[in-house]
């Protein structure tokens, strides 16, 4: 059997940066334990399968695989799936706005941008859960992350379909020179049930208004390059924390210089909390992949 495939760089334009994402163009045939397979074997952050819609009101079905388990939903794979199914021929343009199926539930999605060159893609993510924190999880995230007693305050777990535990660091300058301990990040994500930890932090200047880190030392890999449950998680703690008034409701956030993928996610919030979030893509792989 074989199966289109292509391999996108999402939140950036520049191949090698962003955030890597393999995507099955047509996954029809396909078990859930050979997806499953598959996303071990490309082993990125995920692996997503694009399959007919079972919904009259979406263009198609999409599923999101992790090297470890399958998510309801995921920012970069949405964005980049997206991508690949336009450039594909599949999704066609029409009035540039569509309906993405997941386990999550119908999710639009809008295109802006006329070209290949400076189309930018979004999609509206399930709305934002946010809820307070046991009383000693500051502290813990705080050794956890190597940080100094009582600088972290009120962080909330945020549920957008993947489940972050954010926390506020104040400045990017904090953000960028994380070097925090995998086993105590790993230990406080299983004994709360989150996917990780996504922190931020204000910056002074540049095309960015936030910096970003997500840590997921339980999905497989340590950091997520780029991440868009994380920003839009982060997003929702702004908006319930009254933040949004300072930042913008639409904003920019820089994520994944340290690991050498600089990548940026376009975030905006309206007035009722919904959160829609975005940006480019870039394939760097186009090819079949075969199972025979």
């Amino acid at each position: 059997m074989q199966f289109a495939f292509k391999q996108v760089d999402v939140f950036t334009r520049v191949p090698m940066l962003g955030n890597p994402l393999a995507v099955i163009l047509d996954a029809r045939g396909l078990s859930d334990q050979k997806m499953q397979q598959i996303a071990n074997w490309t082993n990125l952050s995920e692996t997503t399968f694009v399959l007919p819609p079972t919904r009259p009101e979406a263009d198609y079905r999409l599923r999101i695989f992790t090297t470890a388990r399958e998510l309801p939903f995921a920012g970069h794979p949405s964005i980049g799936t997206a991508h690949a199914l336009i450039e594909a021929g599949i999704l066609l343009p029409r009035s540039g706005r569509w309906v993405q199926e997941c386990a999550a539930g119908l999710l639009p999605l809008r295109m802006s941008g006329n070209s290949a060159t400076d189309r930018s893609l979004y999609v509206q993510v399930p709305r934002a859960r946010v809820a307070a924190a046991e009383a000693d999880v500051d502290r813990r995230l705080e050794l956890a992350l190597n940080r100094a007693p009582e600088s972290i305050q009120q962080a909330r777990i945020v549920n957008v379909g993947a489940i972050w535990l954010i926390a506020d660091l104040g400045s990017a300058v904090e953000v960028r020179s994380l070097a925090p301990s995998p086993a105590a990040l790993q230990q406080l994500a299983s004994d709360l049930g989150v996917t990780g930890m996504t922190v931020f932090g204000r910056k002074s200047g540049g095309a960015a208004q936030l910096a970003v880190r997500s840590f997921c030392p339980g999905e497989g890999m340590f950091e997520d390059p780029v991440c868009g449950s994380g920003n839009a998680s982060v997003a929702a703690y702004l908006h319930a924390q009254g933040g949004l008034q300072e930042i913008g409701y639409s904003y920019r956030a820089s994520q994944g210089r340290e690991l050498g993928r600089d990548g940026y996610v376009d975030v905006s919030v309206d007035a009722e909390g919904g959160i829609e979030i975005g940006g480019a893509a870039i394939t760097c792989i186009d090819g079949t992949l075969n199972l025979e």
